[in-house]
């Protein structure tokens, strides 16, 4: 394994979309053709499978030097009835020109930090939303939580409109790790939000943990793990940390590359982990994820249901997904378009009148099928090109490259298809490099994207 990961552990994309952001082409997108893509796909599949909505919350009172995600830092709670203000105009512009309510079959509230907005600003919120959107009777309603200032009233307040699942922020256990990336919280906050969220009729709790992180050795994250195991949540996301400390504004400058765990060590802490839950009964589910076999997302999988979006893996499917909020990205399936990033540029686009859009990109007709190939990989750990809607002119030079994986135990060809084998899932980024013809034909001079082991 030791070899592998020293010949594997390149840098790559993490896959929550294709094509990746780096490689949307600028120039034939503009604000028009987006709007028209995203009212034709709404209209399509509105009716029939309803939407998924993600709303980005980015104020945080502290900076977290782990998180590479848009936020604002602040203490000034002022901030927060101007944002629901301009994310309800957002959406009341979409609303404007596509006909039709939309029906919510996803709702997640991401950050940031949400919790960092009270119960009432949370419920003016979700209350707005409501006057302009149905929710499906199965909506699947989600938001991410902070164990330091995650209040019963928030659970209660926000599963009173049909929240079930919240996942929380854990990171590691240890002090030193903890310092070192400015998140400071004891097992014993994340135990209390743990328990007031089953108190408060959630049916699915998740535990974030990162491994990789600077000073994090492998008992730190055994310690994490078995902490993490005496409170059971159904869900946990063991992820690689990414440092990408040349992306503007992610705070990644506490502590230098010489601060972290080599590749071989960052893999064992993967290893060793997987293991620890393996025999607390978790089943690995997809890129970094793993879930009790009494939760959606397993069934999900086990069903081939499972999705994977700017949202990370979800137990649906829908063909759109709106973002609202800063950075905020949204997919109508045959295009991608992200937000701005500056708050006051956002706040300035909508008393404008104008969607806050920034930049996207149209998804050709190789682009649909590579992107369904990355998602069979992703999501199923297999794909296949069997039938002609999934062929494609450059396949294979695509399958020559991947006669070395398949030579390392990575994957093996089946009948028109291929399998990523048990050996070969940590590598499964490796495997859809390959597949990423617009990475493959203009492979980056600079750093992009965080290493892949």
């Amino acid at each position: 394994m030791t070899s592998l990961v020293r010949k594997y552990n390149v840098p790559g994309p993490r896959y929550t979309s294709y094509p990746t952001v780096p490689y949307w082409d600028q120039e034939t997108f503009s604000l028009k053709e987006w709007k028209a893509s995203f009212k034709a796909s709404f209209l399509e599949s509105n009716k029939r499978e309803g939407i998924s909505l993600y709303i980005h919350l980015p104020f945080c009172e502290s900076m977290c030097t782990f998180c590479g995600c848009t936020k604002r830092i602040t203490k000034n709670h002022s901030v927060e009835t101007p944002y629901i203000d301009a994310v309800l105009k957002e959406l009341a512009l979409y609303r404007s020109f596509v006909g039709e309510r939309p029906v919510l079959q996803q709702v997640h509230l991401g950050g940031g930090t949400p919790t960092f907005f009270s119960e009432q600003n949370l419920a003016r919120l979700i209350n707005g939303i409501f006057k302009h959107a149905n929710k499906a009777p199965q909506c699947e309603m989600s938001f991410e939580g902070h164990p330091n200032n995650t209040t019963l009233e928030h659970l209660e307040t926000l599963a009173s409109f049909g929240f079930k699942r919240v996942c929380y922020g854990v990171q590691d256990y240890n002090e030193t790790v903890q310092k070192a990336i400015n998140r400071i919280q004891p097992f014993e906050h994340v135990q209390r939000a743990t328990d007031q969220a089953r108190q408060a009729g959630y049916t699915s709790v998740g535990h974030d943990i990162i491994f990789g992180l600077p000073f994090q050795t492998l008992e730190h994250v055994k310690h994490t793990i078995e902490k993490t195991i005496q409170l059971f949540p159904d869900r946990i996301a063991f992820y690689s940390y990414a440092h990408v400390p040349w992306i503007k504004g992610n705070g990644q400058r506490g502590y230098d590359e010489a601060h972290l765990p080599t590749a071989e060590a960052k893999r064992e802490q993967y290893e060793v982990g997987k293991k620890l839950l393996a025999e607390a009964g978790y089943v690995e589910i997809g890129m970094d994820h793993f879930a009790l076999p009494t939760d959606d997302l397993y069934h999900a999988q086990q069903e081939e249901r499972m999705h994977r979006n700017f949202m990370g893996y979800t137990a649906s499917k829908t063909q759109v997904m709106l973002g609202l909020g800063v950075s905020a990205i949204s997919d109508s399936w045959y295009s991608f378009a992200q937000n701005v990033k500056g708050i006051n540029e956002y706040y300035h686009l909508l008393e404008n009148e104008i969607l806050p859009v920034f930049r996207g990109h149209l998804l050709t007709e190789e682009d649909l099928k590579i992107r369904q190939h990355i998602l069979n990989l992703m999501c199923h750990f297999k794909t296949s090109w069997e039938t002609p809607a999934l062929y494609f002119d450059e396949l294979p030079e695509v399958l020559i490259k991947l006669k070395e994986l398949e030579s390392d135990g990575l994957l093996v060809f089946e009948h028109k298809g291929l399998r990523v084998t048990e050996k070969g899932k940590p590598f499964v980024r490796n495997v859809c490099l390959p597949f990423d013809l617009r990475l493959q034909r203009n492979k980056p001079e600079t750093k992009l994207f965080s290493m892949t082991i």
